[in-house]
């Protein structure tokens, strides 16, 4: 195309910018008039509509396109079907009117079980109207399921009690209610729920087992025990010595110094106390399976577990998170929320990130499966702290109880959570 030809072009297509401009700004400026009665109607024909069910809809809009297609068509069939389907809809409005009057409340035995255990809990409905309560169901969801239960009618005052039983297969947190009155009309059409609690949460914990205090590994802490390493400067006076260069001056026994006529220090017994990281790998990829990771997080439950309970203290590192909790239940709250992370980094960099950020833990437990490379495992244990203790234990359901040792660094292979406890005291060996 020659020059021209495109400035012809170019100067026919100006006039049409201006027109066109014009028209996007009119629209723009319509679609804005027409937003804020929009949101009105749509907050106004919400509730009317929200007991409408998707059958319901396809019902109206099949009344509605057969109406259409009689009247052009002139089909009678096509007529019935639309006046069958509308009276349908109209009569299940009747099913769904009014509003019940009820105080409803559930009470769990405990909101924390274990793995294998049942949650057992009642719900309570009591008629809070002055008028007899016509009959309706109670819906109570339980993590993806829900249970139904049928409310007969109640007089005035009148209480209906239920009770049911939440079998726990596997770790996880079960969001529990709330509970909600449900009416609907037989063709399910139409359905009105009202809900009357609040939403809880039941918290499946993993299995654990009890271990012996053989997780240790200590620090330097003014509120620990007493131990047998003497220390020039701690709080719990322990025996006298000979100045020595260097000793701080603060520290001499005068009365000893003047009968002897010799510099004398005191000297003290440490206190110490335990500061025990637990590292945990959530990638699925290191796992052989489902189970062998909840078998990964039942060890690593156990542990942390214990040695809160010896008194420890205790910070768990998963891939991606960092599980805190003063209590040894709290704490197991926290790993009932753990869940696989594919995304995640892998355990090498995982631990250098622990070290910066617990630089005084004096043991680092390494928690992961089977399919990690066990080089993997040794090059993490390099990145721990500098004084820390530090051992692995592998996840593997389809192998034996072993331990390998490369030095210090002890990996331990545990098959089934029964095993740990075995498998803690040759660490401690």
């Amino acid at each position: 195309m020659s020059l021209l030809t495109r400035s012809r072009l170019a100067g026919v297509s100006r006039p049409l910018r201006a027109p066109v401009a014009g028209v996007r700004r009119g629209w723009r400026a319509f679609t804005a008039r027409l937003a804020g009665p929009a949101a009105r109607v749509q907050r106004l024909t919400k509730p009317m509509l929200a007991p409408i069910t998707p059958l319901g809809y396809w019902a109206v809009i099949v009344a509605l396109g057969a109406g259409v297609a009689a009247l052009l068509l002139g089909w009678i069939e096509l007529a019935g079907v639309a006046i069958v389907l509308l009276l349908s809809v109209l009569a299940a409005i009747g099913f769904v009117l009014g509003r019940p009057s009820y105080r409803v409340s559930v009470d769990l035995a405990s909101l924390r079980v274990v793995v294998g255990e049942r949650a057992t809990g009642g719900i309570s409905v009591q008629s809070a109207s002055a008028r007899s309560t016509a009959p309706s169901q109670i819906e109570l969801p339980v993590g993806r399921a829900v249970a139904a239960f049928t409310v007969p009618r109640l007089d005035p005052g009148e209480l209906h009690e239920e009770s049911f039983t939440i079998p726990t297969q596997r770790r996880a947190v079960l969001p529990l209610g709330p509970v909600r009155s449900v009416r609907r009309d037989p063709l399910d059409l139409l359905r009105r729920e009202v809900t009357w609690t609040e939403p809880e949460e039941i918290f499946v914990h993993p299995r654990t087992v009890r271990l012996d205090n053989s997780s240790t590994g200590f620090v330097r802490d003014l509120e620990g025990l007493a131990t047998r390493d003497l220390s020039n400067d701690d709080v719990s006076f322990h025996a006298l010595r000979e100045y020595v260069p260097g000793d701080d001056l603060r520290y001499v026994h005068w009365r000893s110094t003047a009968r002897t006529n010799r510099l004398m220090i005191r000297q003290f017994e440490e206190t110490r106390r335990s500061q025990f990281v637990i590292v945990v790998s959530t990638r699925p990829d290191e796992y052989a399976g489902d189970d062998e990771f909840e078998l990964g997080i039942a060890v690593a439950a156990s542990l942390s577990r214990s040695a809160q309970v010896d008194g420890k203290e205790v910070t768990v590192y998963t891939t991606d998170a960092r599980l805190a909790g003063p209590t040894p239940a709290s704490l197991l709250d926290g790993y009932s929320r753990v869940e696989p992370s594919p995304a995640g980094p892998n355990l090498v960099e995982r631990v250098r990130v622990v070290a910066a950020d617990s630089p005084a833990a004096s043991v680092v437990a390494l928690i992961t499966g089977s399919r990690t490379p066990l080089e993997q495992l040794r090059l993490a244990s390099v990145r721990v702290p500098t004084m820390a203790r530090s051992f692995a234990i592998r996840a593997a359901a389809a192998e034996e109880l072993s331990r390998k040792s490369v030095g210090d660094f002890q990996m331990l292979t545990v098959p089934v959570l029964e095993e740990l406890p075995r498998a803690m005291r040759a660490v401690s060996a």
